[in-house]
């Protein structure tokens, strides 16, 4: 099944919501929701490295988290502000999530086409307020984006 655009970015709020969340926090504005195939939002987060010290808290794993355990990850969506990052990628490929959307990747090109060759529908909206969250965050933030991304600033 594909997904329509209505849809997608009626998912995308969610994860939009997430990230604004997680910026006023003080933490990175990433956010995800993972959703089942009858569109039920399982679980929402946002990236919480910041505000938990904890690297491995990314929006993605946050959103996963807050899903809880579930019989089969078939036929569910992973929704997030940001193209996911190798570690969020693999995640998506262990558990067998059918969907990634992505509200952008022109400010970090993660691992969605790596996901692609594996059979993962990848859904990219090039999302005008995803954009601006990360281009203003980056601006003003450029150490911790650095960080977060696992590079020094500059490189």
């Amino acid at each position: 099944m594909t997904l329509d655009l209505v849809t997608a970015r009626d998912w995308l709020a969610v994860a939009v919501e997430e990230a604004r969340q997680g910026l006023t926090e003080g933490g990175i504005p990433i956010g995800a929701a993972l959703v089942a195939a009858d569109g039920t939002v399982l679980g929402r987060g946002h990236n919480r490295r910041v505000q938990d010290d904890d690297p491995s808290a990314h929006g993605e794993t946050s959103a996963f988290r807050d899903a809880g355990r579930q019989r089969t990850y078939a036929g569910t969506t992973m929704v997030t502000t940001l193209s996911p990052c190798w570690y969020c990628s693999g995640l998506v490929r262990q558990f067998g999530i059918s969907r990634v959307v992505i509200g952008e990747a022109s400010s970090f090109f993660g691992g969605h086409e790596w996901l692609a060759e594996h059979g993962v529908e990848i859904l990219l909206l090039d999302d005008p307020r995803c954009i601006d969250l990360m281009d203003r965050f980056i601006a003003d933030h450029p150490e911790l984006w650095f960080e977060d991304i696992g590079l020094e600033a500059g490189t």
